[in-house]
């Protein structure tokens, strides 16, 4: 019985060894994450040992010491106060790993991002266990699905599996299931897995992740864009974009039991097993073995916790921080930075009152809207509104930075955007060869996520009414930036339509059930956004043919192009050396459905990004499109003044300006 305990013992202290062993070596050293890309566009760089670089420092510590406590295996931070200098990043961990494994990938990207993109304002970098990215625009909830990386196994199906189509339908099905679970998220993540049977010994394992700071609508669009990517007919493969990442394997290779699962039926309890051991000497040889066991344990312990304490402070951490601003800037400043609303720094003007360019001490450059003194708006109400305003961040909204409200004065200060206006390239002949068709793609996909945003995504349902070229503005990247909320009505989260009595807007790009009846609704702006897209792919304004024999608009010319098969005919020439045909086609078959009479038939913003994104959904073929022909338009009661807003002459603009036509921030 002894030489049995002594074997028993003996065993229990090797294994014992062995686990602590194998538990030192993974947690303490942590495993080296596996390297699979990395992108820096080279288009924005900044200078070394500049403000820039420290924010940048900063915000990496921050988010590699935020990756050893973080429970989701994501987190967001930003260095510096404002831009140019101001930064954004965040990462995310496979949603299997622990927070070691998470940890390592994430500090090893700190370093890697650095020497892989010097000086670079915008990178990502992918492993197999994290992404890690950062830029100097606001990222923070905003999907993106470029750049991306696509990975697919040499291997084709076909010579592993008997039945393709089976696979296909497996696939198909198992990755939808992945991205519906993943999109609604769950215990603070939004990742999915599903493992499918092809034969009894076969397997196919599938997942799904996006950030969780992504909202549903935007964590699925994002995912069937990817899905929509998977190189065919192969036996592995992979998206990877900053918000989201899709992957299929025939084998294992994530841990299904570190991710969220419904809890299992509770067992039946049962009683606790009786405790039996020898007595006498051997009573005492256990009361030792055990007390040695707890000893040599505490001591690994402690040891463990050293190492890790020890590898822990060899990194620098730095908190980055935000500064909470004030949003409120006094008088005296915005004169100052504006020279006095001098003549030189007028970027423009209209109904709500003239912009001024203006640089702040620390360098920023910003537009300032002076509202005129006749608005109709209140103290209390302007500051609300404002509150409100400046809260909806989203890249393809232009931002709002402050106000100021002394005396007789309202100010509004916003982001300085260089590049003017959609409006100032897409309709001079001049300029709009400029405009390729990939970067009309880019910009048509931004505005629709905007307005996405304002519908469905912020805090409050907004609708626009008053979309157009001319309230488009382009950054220095050529990326769009909605603007212009005087015009915006503010709806309840259930809201979808109300009604008024005095129509504002554009005539061209006015819903008819908004300019007929004072009837505007969330598929008003849809109906706008037809119209703009239609211009883009044009490169014509709505009332062009309108102008050229009395009769036809732009919106009926390109429906008569449609019915008769020949829709590309209505291309812009500017685009014909670069334009991709079945994109051309989608967005004009999506510009169709925008425009319909009947508000009801029109998709959504949600179906119409899931629709820019991914070729795999088929739109329904388009009804008969409204549009104004002249006798309708004699018919309407309101004066064409008023519906012609900001339709009149526009000024000429030195040569700084950005295009802004972003007025009052008041509902009417």
């Amino acid at each position: 019985m002894k030489s049995c305990f002594a074997v028993s013992l003996s065993l229990y202290y090797y294994f014992f060894f062995f686990f602590f062993f194998i538990f030192f070596i993974t947690f303490c050293t942590g495993l080296v994450p596996n390297y699979l890309n990395h992108v820096c566009p080279n288009t924005t760089l900044f200078t070394p040992n500049s403000t820039y670089q420290s924010n940048l420092d900063a915000l990496l510590s921050s988010l590699s010491s935020a990756a050893s406590n973080s429970t989701n295996g994501f987190a967001n931070a930003s260095a510096g106060q404002n831009p140019p200098n101001q930064v954004y990043g965040l990462f995310l961990c496979r949603g299997d790993l622990g927070a070691v494994m998470c940890s390592d990938c994430v500090a090893t990207g700190k370093q890697e991002i650095l020497e892989r993109c010097p000086n670079q304002r915008v990178s990502v970098i992918w492993y197999t266990e994290c992404m890690l990215r950062y830029s100097n625009e606001y990222i923070f909830s905003v999907m993106e699905v470029q750049p991306n990386l696509i990975l697919y196994n040499t291997g084709n199906v076909a010579s592993t599996v008997t039945d393709v189509t089976l696979f296909m339908e497996l696939l198909g099905s198992t990755l939808n299931d992945v991205a519906a679970r993943a999109s609604t998220g769950g215990s603070g993540k939004k990742v999915a897995v599903a493992q499918g049977d092809l034969t009894s010994s076969q397997k196919l394992y599938t997942f799904a992740q996006c950030t969780p700071d992504l909202t549903a609508s935007d964590c699925a669009t994002c995912l069937l864009y990817a899905m929509g990517n998977l190189v065919q007919g192969k036996q592995g493969g992979r998206v990877l974009s900053p918000s989201c990442n899709v992957r299929y394997e025939f084998s294992p290779f994530y841990d299904a039991s570190a991710l969220p699962a419904p809890p299992p039926p509770a067992p039946a309890s049962l009683p606790p097993a009786p405790m039996t051991g020898p007595t006498g000497k051997s009573n005492k040889s256990t009361v030792t073995t055990i007390a040695i066991t707890v000893s040599v344990g505490s001591v690994m312990v402690l040891l463990f916790l050293a190492c890790c304490l020890l590898r822990r402070k060899g990194m620098k951490t730095y908190e980055a921080s935000k500064e909470k601003a004030s949003l409120q800037f006094d008088l005296a400043t915005i004169q100052s930075v504006t020279n006095y609303f001098s003549p030189a720094n007028k970027l423009g003007e209209g109904g709500f009152g003239e912009v001024f360019q203006g640089r702040l001490p620390d360098g920023q450059q910003i537009a300032v809207k002076r509202l005129s003194q006749t608005s109709r708006q209140g103290d209390e109400e302007f500051k609300n509104e404002v509150m409100l305003v400046v809260k909806l961040q989203h890249r393809n909204l232009v931002r709002l930075l402050g106000f100021c409200l002394e005396g007789y004065e309202k100010l509004l200060a916003y982001e300085f955007v260089p590049n003017k206006n959609l409006d100032y390239f897409l309709f001079d002949p001049q300029k709009s060869g400029q405009l390729n068709w990939p970067l009309r793609y880019k910009i048509i996909f931004g505005i629709a996520r905007g307005l996405l945003y304002l519908h469905e995504d912020s805090r409050l349902r907004i609708i626009h009414r008053d979309l157009k070229c001319s309230n488009i503005l382009l950054d220095n990247e050529m990326i769009p930036k909605i603007s212009y909320f005087g015009m915006a009505r503010i709806f309840g989260v259930n809201q979808t339509q109300a009604n008024t009595n005095k129509i504002v807007g554009t005539f061209g790009y006015m819903s008819p059930e908004y300019a007929m009846h004072g009837e505007f609704l969330v598929k008003s702006d849809v109906y706008s956004f037809g119209i703009l897209l239609l211009e883009i792919i044009c490169g014509k304004r709505n009332n062009y043919y309108h102008q050229l024999d009395g009769g036809e608009y732009l919106a009926s010319y390109a429906w008569n192009q449609w019915r008769d098969g020949k829709p590309l005919e209505v291309l812009d020439p500017a685009i014909m050396d670069s334009y991709s045909r079945d994109e051309a086609l989608r967005c004009l078959h999506i510009c169709l459905l925008c425009i319909q009479e009947d508000p009801a038939v029109r998709p959504t913003m949600v179906t119409i990004v899931l629709m820019l994104s991914s070729n795999s959904i088929s739109p329904p073929s388009p009804q008969h499109p409204a549009f104004f022909v002249r006798s309708r338009m004699q018919r309407l009661s309101i004066p064409m003044k008023e519906l012609e807003l900001d339709q009149s002459p526009r000024r000429a603009m030195p040569s700084s300006t950005n295009g802004m036509s972003v007025t009052e921030l008041y509902p009417r």
